[in-house]
């Protein structure tokens, strides 16, 4: 059990709740009982008792007929107050518009979380796309390039702790997950000021990122600019997106609406 688990401050009642919204995902949208307390590992007393305080307060819906439930709109009021209260969503949305409008391609901003990226802000291109990047989506931090902007900005020691941390999984045959190559790419991102990555969570996608940075200097998210390699290669996207994104970048940085945070890997506990 994690150290802050074992503080006295700690509702236990209220995490197994949670845990229970988290159990849905795209391969299972509405469970039974005996399937949340499969997904969740609670007990099945547990879990009826949880999904049905959820049921009364919105948060789930229960099929009148299966029994199962799943996730009621409402639950989507939990992220919208982040998204409406992030001083980075808000700071940044009008820059991010912004490079929308000139580069006409999907533009997101994303923030690390443990050992991921989380995509919290997006303006789409009216373009053809490919790939289905909602607000809140979660991608390792070693195969996308906005996790490779944020790792750039740490000093070597700690990304390479950082990335030695995580799984490194290869999700496409072009995944970088030798510990030296990945090195090599946060050196470069250093170097030229943004991050790149080549079809290595989803084939045939091209992102370009580079890093925003509170007042301190800490890395606190990254711009992102996503292009399919069927209208692209991969040099032509750094030579015309790497100056955008680093522009855009500086200047939310630049705009102080982000304040000092705390380092995202200096936070309790670790997302393993």
């Amino acid at each position: 059990m994690a150290a802050s688990e074992d503080s006295p401050l700690f509702v236990a009642a209220l995490a197994r709740g949670i845990t229970l919204l988290t159990a849905f995902s795209e391969a299972r949208p509405a469970m039974t009982l005996p399937e949340l307390a499969e997904a969740t590992g609670l007990t099945k007393s547990a879990v009826q008792r949880f999904a049905h305080t959820l049921w009364v307060q919105g948060y789930l819906r229960k099929h009148p007929q299966t029994k199962r439930f799943s996730l009621a709109p409402q639950s989507l009021e939990l992220g919208m107050r982040y998204a409406q209260t992030s001083p980075l969503v808000l700071g940044g949305n009008p820059f991010l518009h912004s490079l929308n409008r000139t580069s006409q391609e999907t533009c997101s901003l994303a923030e690390p979380d443990g050992l991921d990226m989380v995509y919290v802000a997006r303006f789409a291109t009216h373009k053809q796309m490919f790939v289905h990047m909602p607000v809140g989506m979660r991608l390792p931090i070693h195969c996308t390039a906005a996790g490779r902007a944020v790792l750039s900005r740490l000093p070597p020691e700690r990304a390479a702790e950082l990335l030695q941390r995580g799984e490194r999984r290869a999700y496409t045959s072009q995944t970088i997950v030798a510990l030296d190559a990945l090195m090599d790419e946060l050196e470069f991102a250093r170097r030229v000021g943004y991050a790149r990555a080549n079809g290595e969570f989803y084939q045939g996608d091209i992102t370009i990122s580079a890093p925003v940075l509170d007042p301190a200097g800490t890395p606190v998210g990254a711009v992102n600019i996503s292009v399919p390699s069927s209208r692209w290669s991969f040099e032509q996207a750094q030579t015309v997106f790497g100056p955008q994104v680093l522009e855009t970048a500086h200047a939310i940085s630049a705009s102080r609406t982000i304040g000092v945070t705390q380092p995202f890997y200096a936070m309790e506990p670790p997302r393993a």
